[in-house]
């Protein structure tokens, strides 16, 4: 059975890497926490049960790191995840940090867990890098992308049925899918956004009103206003226009489906500038088409929060 691992949030991800490891290591394995860098990983010491076999076990200090995502259909091998290249990577910016704990006598092996296809090219590729660069044997870097936690969690059918992974209390995902029909075709237009405020948007509500409501920070509204207000006309021209009535039910179908699932999910004392930013990443990471056109993109997001399609609002709306 396949889980949508992409659906579950970071936390829920870690927990399930720990339940993993738990099995092939023993009980001892201390959960994932933030370190002194910032970086989060688990960690076990000891003497491995099952890992990388009973016969030859890991002994020592082993770090566990989970790299989690949203997007859907990753791999190991994308640009952002491992390049030698692009020293902006994931892979690449985590190799300092693994130098830095062998170093400092806290690692004698490395798990690196994705919720990513890992080809045989990609695991031989990452592990000699990684290796290289931290002075690791080979055998003490292991890589477990989807297909091997798939093949450990059939092994391990507790850890599932442990976890109620199918009915995970999932982090609020949303669908990019008919934001994406909406921002092509507006980027299809042969006119660009505004470049400056060609009318004063009416809102619903006062935008100081709603954004102390929805806990937003005032520097953060402040820079959004800035950046997108202007563009809020030539949208709402765009999806008024009766040529657009499709157009706009798209528009209207992913307002919908932002907004009950932001009431449910928000969490107390969450900011509204954490949450659209959360917005934002997970639908670039999700469709290429949102991740062509982010500035339109975030437009399109303020563009919803200034017409209170998301987000709460005061009782008396009127103004």
């Amino acid at each position: 059975m396949k889980y949508a691992y992409e659906d579950l949030s970071p936390e829920q991800f870690e927990e399930l890497i720990v339940h993993i490891c738990r099995k092939l290591m023993g009980i001892s394995v201390i959960g994932f926490s933030t370190g002194p860098d910032g970086g989060r990983d688990a960690r076990f010491h000891g003497t491995a049960e099952l890992h990388p076999s009973k016969a030859a076990p890991w002994v020592g200090k082993v770090v566990i790191q989970g790299k989690h995502t949203n997007g859907i259909n990753r791999s190991f091998s994308e640009a952002d995840f491992y390049s030698e290249s692009n020293t902006n990577c994931v892979v690449a910016k985590e190799l300092p940090r693994i130098v830095a704990l062998k170093l400092a006598g806290d690692l004698e092996h490395y798990m690196l867990f994705a919720n990513r296809r890992l080809s045989a090219i990609a695991d031989a590729a990452i592990r000699k890098y990684i290796c290289n660069g931290a002075g690791l044997p080979e055998i003490s870097v292991f890589l477990y992308g989807m297909e091997q936690i798939e093949s450990l969690l059939r092994d391990f059918p507790d850890i599932p049925q442990k976890l109620n992974l199918n009915l995970f209390a999932s982090p609020l995902i949303v669908s990019p899918d008919e934001l994406s029909k909406v921002v092509e075709a507006f980027a299809s237009r042969s006119v660009g956004l505004a470049a400056v405020v060609e009318s004063h948007p009416v809102s619903r509500t006062l935008y100081a009103s709603k954004n102390a409501l929805n806990n937003m920070s005032e520097p953060y509204a402040t820079e959004l206003r800035k950046r997108y207000l202007k563009d809020t006309h030539q949208i709402r021209e765009f999806l008024s226009d009766p040529d657009n009535e499709q157009i706009r039910d798209y528009y209207e179908s992913a307002t919908a489906d932002f907004q009950l699932k932001i009431l449910a999910k928000k969490k107390a004392g969450e900011t509204f500038d954490e949450l659209f930013e959360y917005i934002y990443d997970l639908l670039i990471g999700r469709d290429p088409v949102l991740a062509a056109n982010r500035r339109l993109t975030r437009a399109m997001l303020f563009y919803m929060y200034w017409n209170c399609d998301i987000g709460e609002v005061p009782d008396a709306t009127a103004n």
